[in-house]
């Protein structure tokens, strides 16, 4: 039985947490300054250079830490090895489209992207797992279904980028979720199944494209792909085990704030009436989402609260010893 976190030590732990997701979710929005350095490399050869330095990080990582005890257990398990497989494909197309539209000029639609994709991993919930919906959140994908309408008529198209983004994204997310791995041993697997393909991509290239025709300094670049993509990912990695998910899952907003920040003040794309009220009508969809969330998890810390206190009554009562209560507690939480 593990022994009563003490309030400091949880304080500690909380804001070790928060700084972790946040620097996560803070290198995620900056991405969009990075990609561009990367030129004149095209989008493809960037993908495949980010999938094989990626490979190369996350195998140094895992042998500084020595974990490679779930790789057996894993080679032994076909079903989930063609669910890593898929997850790949689609992460793949992910990075894809995200790099390609950066380095086009359409950083705020990537943004929109990911501002949209809670709404997409909701609806894929319905549509794939027979979720059930609450009423509000149910308000909050209706409101979300207007926005894409009001910004398919400011592009004079529908905006496929946020929507290929998104839908690539939120299905990662679908197949993690059945998978079952951590972050770090599903980068591993997943850009394992990448590099192969990357690898064969570049040597078609010749000489890897522009890996060693644009300097050094280019070089260095293209190499610490592989790093920056592997270090938000272990930051954020730190953060789940320390924070809510509520909390989590307000900071994962900072990424699209960040993106869309920077497409308008760094990248100057415009933003005519009809996007502003598009993104707006985004915006009131997150937050009925939010509040949602929010009430439904002080409800589940109230029954828990009030479960714990029964618990207590009933202990104190028998004459037996309660001590592991709050832990059960925390871990239920967790």
């Amino acid at each position: 039985m593990k022994p009563d976190i003490q309030p400091d030590t949880q304080q500690n732990e909380t804001r070790a947490g928060f700084l972790y997701g946040a620097a996560a979710y803070a290198i995620w929005g900056l991405f969009p300054l990075y990609w561009p350095l990367l030129e004149p490399s095209g989008a493809m050869e960037i993908l495949a250079h980010r999938m094989v330095w990626s490979l190369v990080t996350v195998v140094v990582v895992l042998a500084v830490t020595r974990r490679w005890a779930w790789i057996p257990p894993l080679l032994r398990q076909p079903r989930r090895l063609c669910m890593i497989a898929l997850g790949a494909a689609t992460i793949s197309a992910n990075w894809g489209i995200y790099i390609w539209a950066v380095n086009s000029g359409h950083v705020v639609e990537t943004s929109l992207g990911y501002f949209i994709n809670p709404l997409v991993v909701i609806a894929l919930g319905v549509v794939v797992l027979r979720e059930r919906l609450r009423r509000t959140q149910w308000v909050a994908v209706g409101i979300g279904a207007a926005a894409v309408v009001v910004l398919a008529v400011g592009y004079g198209k529908l905006p496929w980028i946020a929507l290929g983004i998104s839908a690539s994204f939120g299905t990662y997310s679908l197949i993690k979720k059945q998978v079952g791995l951590g972050g770090l041993e599903s980068m591993a697997a997943e850009t394992a199944v990448q590099f192969l393909p990357a690898l064969g991509y570049l040597l078609f290239l010749g000489g890897g494209g522009t890996f060693t025709g644009e300097g050094p300094g280019h070089t260095a670049l293209l190499v610490a792909s592989g790093a920056i993509t592997a270090l938000p990912l272990v930051s954020f990695g730190a953060a789940a085990v320390k924070l809510p998910l509520s909390v989590l899952g307000m900071l994962q907003y900072l990424a699209p704030i960040f993106q869309f920040a920077l497409g308008l003040a760094v990248f100057h794309e415009s933003m005519p009436t009809e996007r502003w009220a598009g993104f707006a009508l985004v915006w009131l969809a997150l937050a009925v989402l939010t509040w949602d969330a929010l009430r439904t998890a002080r409800a589940g810390r109230a029954e828990l609260d009030a479960a714990r206190v029964s618990a207590r009554d009933k202990g104190t009562a028998d004459g037996r010893p309660i001590s592991g209560n709050r832990s059960a507690v925390s871990e239920t939480r967790s």
